[in-house]
């Protein structure tokens, strides 16, 4: 056990490093840095370089050569102490193995944009994230699983068809069209106005007692975790029936029967253990992306400021520190996660080992 975890911790580290490194290439041929951007900006401010005719030409002696095209109107003194600023006057290898190092620091700079440490931009946007999640991963349990087995027990009933109608139609809806249909009907759209759609809580939250802040917080939270959840619900819910099913018609259970045994202890002194195994080691790798993922539409739509608008931003904006530091650390978890999920099978279920055959 101790020899395949050390393996598969080493292997973590070429692994990463070429995720890095394929980005990093990717992001030095994208039109539109954060120099060019920021050139864009002192033009716009000073009225665009055009005022007196100015603004087709260079300030460097009417030379362009080695200079943006974006820097019409702007010194190159200027342009160079922007290069500088961002780090750009170095050669793209040393800017690399300059920022892998930081990254094994735990040291992931800070946004161009925003103008924070990349740390604490995180910080700051995962409640909304975590609210999502957290609530989206356990009622997509408590209730896909139970429903699952039930619908294993009556196979084949009115009760299996229609159940899987409704969660087939749920699944087909995108989160993004529901939670645009939800606000229509409850969000004071057409009908009626029953739901906040801003934010987590209210302005006046901190002034609230614990009750209140609670009942408000569900308030606010209920129609962006409805949106979300409802698509979740038709893959763990035919996981668990299919599951079951294969399990109740294996030999173990007629001989479990033909002991004596009730129905209710047959399927869950028997077919319960070994029917979860698929669910139980799936768990490590849905409970972190459920915490740590982000929907941007579903956070546009209820003015939620999360994660997933946080990664759309820093793409759109060439916020490298903050796409880069992100990738780096989901990467990094979801190798972690793999692991976990691994090590959890062996805990599951005993048969599964990592030892090499003789």
């Amino acid at each position: 056990m101790s020899a395949y975890i050390v393996r598969r911790l080493l292997l973590m580290i070429p692994t990463l490093l070429g995720i890095l490194g394929v980005t990093f290439l990717v992001i030095q041929f994208v039109p539109g840095g954060p120099v060019e951007r920021m050139i864009a900006l002192l033009e716009h401010r000073s009225g665009g370089g055009a005022a007196g005719g100015g603004g087709m030409e260079v300030a460097a002696g009417g030379s362009s050569g080695g200079l943006y095209r974006g820097n019409r109107g702007v010194a190159s003194e200027q342009v160079e102490a922007l290069r500088q600023l961002y780090g750009f006057d170095r050669p793209a290898w040393e800017r690399f193995v300059h920022m892998v190092w930081n990254y094994l620091c735990f040291d992931f700079g800070e946004s161009y944009y925003h103008h924070k440490r990349v740390v604490d931009l995180v910080v700051e946007k995962l409640p909304v994230s975590i609210s999502l999640g957290m609530w989206s991963f356990f009622l997509t349990y408590l209730i896909s699983i139970p429903l699952g087995i039930r619908k294993a027990v009556r196979h084949g009933s009115r009760f299996d068809a229609l159940t899987s109608t409704i969660i087939l139609i749920g699944y087909s809806i995108p989160g993004f069209v529901l939670g645009v249909l939800l606000i229509v009907l409850f969000g004071g759209g057409s009908f009626w106005d029953l739901f906040p759609l801003r934010g987590l809580v209210s302005d006046n939250w901190s002034e609230l007692s614990w009750p209140l802040r609670v009942l408000d917080y569900l308030w606010h939270i209920t129609l962006p975790v409805f949106a979300s959840v409802v698509g979740s619900f038709a893959v763990m819910t035919m996981l668990t029936k299919n599951s079951f099913l294969e399990e109740i018609s294996r030999q173990y259970v007629l001989t479990a029967r033909a002991k004596g045994l009730s129905e209710r202890a047959v399927l869950y002194r028997h077919v319960f253990r070994n029917a979860m195994i698929p669910l139980v080691t799936g768990f490590p790798g849905s409970f972190v992306a459920a915490f740590f993922s982000g929907s941007l539409l579903l956070e546009t739509i209820f003015s939620l400021d999360g994660l997933g608008l946080l990664g759309y931003e820093s793409v759109i904006n060439r916020d490298y520190p903050v796409v880069m530091a992100t990738l780096y650390f989901f990467t990094l978890l979801g190798l972690l996660t793999k692991l976990l999920t691994d090590l959890t099978y062996m805990l599951v279920d005993p048969r599964i080992t990592f030892e090499r055959a003789a």
